[in-house]
């Protein structure tokens, strides 16, 4: 699979050209278009699979695209307004933010893991992303993507993580020292304190404090 992201940073998205007969598995409703050879299959994997990828932030159903007689073209969008990255994996795995996932080329598979208490508190629910396999991994973001080498330590807001090498080690804290109701006054919230060697992709804008703000401008609902 050949990836080219289009129209960055703001209004990202992935041109994906497939050999014939060659596949990449998909969020449910992130295909924009694609070329009249390309067939789709959509797939569960499971009642039990499809569950946990609810609990992680994702869609019960993924599909799969798969190119036939000849070179195929897939166009992928994220949710909302931003960049998209393009991660390698095989040496490297990684762990994603919840709802950062797009798709994935075969040979990569994408599966929701417990997160326990610290996914809890990154707001990305009890569960988190993990990547297996060989093969190229698709992600979206809110804003811009910043790709931050970690070589010691690393400290990132909560809300701006969108995918992590799974070598390194975190821990969620509170983003002062003073007490839970101080750190939340202070606006800041929760952060995560990455250790060892690695990478971070972070975005440049925060879903939920995004969202609260717009929220907040609209009138209330009548009725």
């Amino acid at each position: 699979m050949q990836v080219n992201i289009l129209y960055r940073p703001s209004q990202s998205i992935a041109q994906c050209w497939l050999s014939a007969g060659e596949s990449v598995t998909a969020e449910s409703g992130a295909m924009m278009g694609m070329s009249p050879n390309v067939q789709m299959t959509t797939q569960s994997g499971g009642l039990m699979s499809g569950l946990k990828r609810l609990l992680g932030g994702e869609s019960f159903f993924r599909n799969t695209v798969t190119a036939g007689g000849g070179q195929g073209e897939v166009l992928f969008t994220h949710a909302l307004c931003g960049d998209m990255a393009t991660l390698d994996v095989g040496y490297t795995q990684w762990l994603i933010a919840s709802s950062a996932y797009v798709a994935s080329s075969y040979g990569v598979d994408v599966a929701t893991q417990s997160g326990g208490f610290k996914g809890f508190f990154s707001r990305a629910g009890l569960f988190i992303l993990g990547t297996q396999g060989q093969g190229q991994l698709i992600v979206g973001a809110f804003g811009a993507v910043e790709r931050v080498a970690v070589n010691g330590s690393l400290v990132v807001d909560t809300g701006h993580i969108v995918a992590w090498d799974s070598r390194l080690q975190y821990e969620v804290t509170k983003a002062t020292k003073a007490g839970w109701i101080a750190s939340f006054l202070s606006g800041e919230g929760l952060v995560a304190h990455f250790e060892g060697q690695g990478e971070v992709l972070v975005q440049t804008r925060n879903a939920a404090e995004y969202g609260s703000t717009v929220g907040a401008l609209l009138p209330p609902r009548s009725g």
